[in-house]
């Protein structure tokens, strides 16, 4: 049975373990599954850290007398290559002699933060022409209510523009409309405040914050179709076009970190620290490689 919050070694091929930055890593446990279902005499275990030296009595770690390891408060710069050395004994001939069995296991451990959530919405107002000098103050005003409706999640709209054009519809004639994009981004003045009196890394913050805005937007939309037939008996000049609302999410990683989905296949959705020779100085989803100077840790955020 394997163990919850366990990951066990393999003698064929590395593992690979992704710990979220500031959070304690799994146990990684010096021994293949198979073997620990059986009987194992003798047992010593010794753990070598990314920078090649032995991890006991380190202050960030957490080494059992069962050659489990726990990293503990993980940063990006802990990242690397964990190996450890099982050393056990074997009888034979019913115990007349002995053989000293060795294992190594070695564990890939990376930094991961959750991407940046970042919401691109598109939406249609149709419009008695394209020429009407309201649209232009019809825009001002839905730029004012959304962020009205999102400020107290210190989410903000962003990029926003619009175009008006004819558009032929199936079965109808041209009819007029309003394209609308913005952004929705989480990082509105006072955001950093807000999320540091809560937590010391921010995005499970920030993503929760944007991921309500979404919910309130979508839910602002929604509404205008119950509010053109039920409170209106003559059609707006300016009104929402059902079914038009569209949402694309971005992600962004912060500095030092990127998204590779070759290299991270089994966290392609993770921003992962920066591979050495690598780095990221700013909020791209790919780190650069740095061909300057040589990156010998992970997580660099200048080359």
């Amino acid at each position: 049975m394997m163990k919850k919050n366990y990951i066990y070694g393999n003698t064929k091929h590395k593992v690979d373990v992704y710990v979220k930055v500031h959070r304690n890593s799994p146990y990684l446990v010096c021994m293949d599954l198979s073997l620990s279902q059986n009987e194992v005499i003798d047992p010593t275990y010794l753990w070598i850290g990314p920078d090649g030296h032995t991890l006991n009595r380190k202050r960030h770690v957490n080494l059992t007398a069962t050659g489990k390891l726990m990293v503990l408060s993980f940063r990006e710069d802990m990242s690397g290559s964990y190996t450890c050395t099982l050393t056990y004994k074997v009888f034979q001939n019913d115990m007349e002699s002995e053989e000293e069995m060795y294992r190594t296991y070695k564990f890939m451990v990376y930094a991961y933060r959750e991407p940046d959530y970042t919401f691109r919405m598109s939406v249609h107002f149709s419009t008695i022409q394209c020429s009407l000098a309201a649209n232009e103050q019809f825009f001002e005003e839905l730029k004012k209510i959304l962020n009205n409706l999102i400020s107290y999640l210190t989410c903000h709209i962003t990029d926003p523009s619009y175009k008006c054009y004819s558009v032929k519809q199936p079965n109808r004639g041209l009819v007029d409309e309003l394209f609308i994009l913005f952004q929705v981004n989480p990082f509105a003045p006072g955001w950093d405040v807000m999320c540091h009196h809560s937590t010391p890394d921010c995005e499970d913050v920030t993503n929760n914050h944007i991921q309500k805005a979404r919910v309130l937007i979508e839910e602002f939309f929604r509404s205008q179709v119950t509010i053109l037939r039920h409170e209106f008996q003559n059609m707006p000049a300016i009104h929402y076009k059902e079914h038009s609302f569209q949402v694309t999410r971005l992600d962004n990683c912060r500095p030092g970190f990127g998204k590779n989905d070759i290299t991270h296949s089994d966290c392609s959705n993770c921003c992962v620290a920066c591979d050495p020779g690598t780095y990221s100085p700013n909020n791209e989803v790919v780190c650069r490689k740095c061909t300057n100077i040589r990156i010998i840790h992970y997580g660099a955020k200048s080359c």
